[in-house]
This record gives C-alpha cells, structure tokens and sequence, in this order.
C-alpha cells in the first residue's frame, strides 16, 4: 500500500525583497509555473528565520518574514527536499514588491 500526500498547498505569498536581490536580472525568464528553490540562511543579519528563493542561481528573493518561520525551522533541521514553491502570478502593474506571487506546497512523500 502506497502512503503518500498530495502536492498540498503550505502557503502563498509576494515575493520579498524582489528589487534588492537578483530578481529584476531573472524578470523576463519567469513565468506561472517556474520552479524556484528555497535556502535557509540563518547568518541573515536582519532575520534570523529568513529563507531565500532562487530561480536558477540568481537570488531572486526572499519568504516574508510573516510566513517564514515553519519553512526555516524545517529547512534548518535539514529538510531541504520537503517543499517545492512555484510562481503561481506575475502582476507587472503593480509595484516591484508585489509583482510576483509565489506558492509553497509540501512535495509528496516517497515511500
């Protein structure tokens, strides 16, 4: 018998920091549906919990804050292949820190 969880939906968010990072370099190459990866980084000087996302190698930014306390926990505690998180929307009207929306799921467990 074959116990797994579904892609589940974590969370969703705007991505922060977009302008400070690497974001606008990797603008044009993203769309709904591109993959980001997520790193932990503990030594972050302004916070502690902060989790980076990354198209490719390029910084693109970060979790908010107000939604990266469980993911860096779990991040930190090694699990680095529990989640998967997705452009889920690209607003170019609005303003750079709102511009792209991303989606966090948990990946389905491999039994």
């Amino acid at each position: 018998m074959k116990t797994s969880v579904e892609h589940n939906y974590l969370t969703d968010f705007h991505l922060a920091g977009f302008t400070y990072y690497q974001g606008i370099e990797v603008y044009g190459k993203l769309r709904p549906g591109t993959g980001l990866s997520m790193k932990a980084e503990p030594d972050n000087p302004y916070d502690a919990r902060a989790v980076a996302l990354y198209y490719k190698d390029k910084k693109s930014g970060l979790v908010p804050r107000s939604e990266n306390r469980m993911i860096s926990k779990l991040l930190n505690l090694g699990h680095t292949g529990l989640f998967e998180a997705y452009i889920n929307r690209i607003s170019p009207d609005e303003t750079p820190e709102n511009q792209i929306g991303v989606v966090v799921k948990i990946k389905e467990r491999q039994t």
